[in-house]
């Protein structure tokens, strides 16, 4: 347990540790651009901008970030997939492949593509004419840091699940061990726990491996998010598009498999009369409301507190050059290490939620199953 704990502080500190460089990347580029346009140091906003620095960590990018050290940038491209919108502007080509490298951390245009630095759509990939100006945004399939993200976690999942699975068979009668010991008490508390009292004994079989599939699949990326590693500190599950697809799918199996009893409380309900259709149907209108509702919920929630969670703790990081800014580079130093201490807390605190969340979103799709399938009593 003590070596345990070790390595989850040491992970800890290096999650502080990655937001850094770039906290001070932040801070050199505006005391470098204050001093090119006034002439000295600029102070507070101009000299370290906290909320763009906390935005750009949280949002998606098209590379995945590692650190930087004044104007040298440390990271691994991703690839570039694009459908042009105004093929004129690329020698009548529209499809369009290529490595994020290619823009040189969003200060080169490529083949009339470029990063867009305007309000509008900054970070965003943009078509370019041969003036430089903005003129259309092309379809961006791109593999992105979410995208890969996903994709590497879904390779643990499947490497976590056949390998328990053969480890399974393999020691069929015996004690589990290894990886199967760690990972059975889990299945078994989404079955005991969450699956047969939330949608009963005799239907639950039917659902659980999606449960199982949710669970493990947002518990995964929850975890790699805090580690600061590549392939790993992508913000997957603090990306709102995300959740809205693990949500739809808890929405579509709740209305495929609801039964007769389940539709009819929704578009007749057991209520007087005068309730059910008065100058309108207000009761069915309340209801399928709460249908359409409670997707929702499940992906604001899980969007929310993950992503709450990684803001926080570059909040506090950035404190360090805000009173640094503010104040000098000696008060900044005296400040970092309070601002470390609560960044770390925050990111404990954070390993909790993870738990917490996959669990949440996994109870509640459940108790959703059980709603659309319970028998009329």
């Amino acid at each position: 347990m003590l070596k345990t704990a070790k390595v989850i502080l040491v992970l800890l500190a290096l999650s502080v540790i990655n937001y850094m460089p770039l906290s001070a990347q932040h801070a050199n580029e505006g005391s470098s651009h204050g001093e090119e346009s006034h002439g000295e140091t600029s102070h507070g906003d101009e000299s370290f901008n906290a909320g763009e620095f906390v935005i750009e960590h949280v949002s998606d990018a098209h590379d995945w970030h590692i650190a930087s050290f004044g104007n040298t940038h440390i990271s691994i491209p991703l690839p570039v997939i694009v459908y042009s919108k105004k093929p004129e502007l690329h020698d009548g080509k529209s499809f369009h492949v290529f490595m994020s490298s290619k823009f040189q951390h969003g200060h080169a245009d490529y083949k009339g593509f470029r990063l867009s630095h305007s309000e509008e759509n900054k970070g965003k990939i943009v078509e370019v004419d041969t003036h430089g100006n903005e003129v259309a945004k092309p379809v961006d399939i791109s593999i992105t840091k979410t995208v890969a993200g996903v994709i590497v976690s879904v390779i643990i999942l499947l490497w976590l699940v056949f390998s328990v699975a053969g480890s399974a068979k393999k020691n069929k009668g015996k004690a589990p061990s290894g990886l199967q010991n760690l990972v059975e008490p889990v299945i078994l508390f989404i079955r005991d726990e969450v699956a047969k009292p939330a949608i009963g004994d005799k239907k639950y079989e039917k659902f659980m491996p999606f449960l199982l599939t949710l669970f493990f699949f947002i518990l995964i990326n929850n975890f790699m998010g805090l580690i600061p590693i590549p392939p790993f500190g992508a913000n997957v599950t603090g990306n709102i598009a995300v959740t809205m697809v693990l949500a739809l799918f808890t929405f579509f199996i709740t209305t495929i498999n609801g039964n007769k009893h389940y539709w009819k409380e929704i578009y007749n309900p057991d209520v007087p009369i005068w309730l059910k259709f008065p100058l309108f149907p207000l009761m069915q209108v309340v209801e399928f409301s709460g249908m359409i509702t409670k997707p929702i919920v499940l992906m604001v929630r899980l969007f929310a507190n993950m992503l709450a969670g990684h803001m926080i703790v570059t909040v506090f990081v950035s404190l360090i050059f805000i009173f640094a800014s503010l104040f000098g580079a000696g008060v900044g130093l005296a400040a970092s290490p309070i601002s470390i201490a609560f960044s770390v807390f925050i990111l404990m605190l954070d390993v909790l939620v993870s738990f917490i969340q996959a669990y949440v979103f996994t109870l509640l799709s459940a108790l959703y199953f059980g709603m659309a399938t319970a028998d009329h009593h």
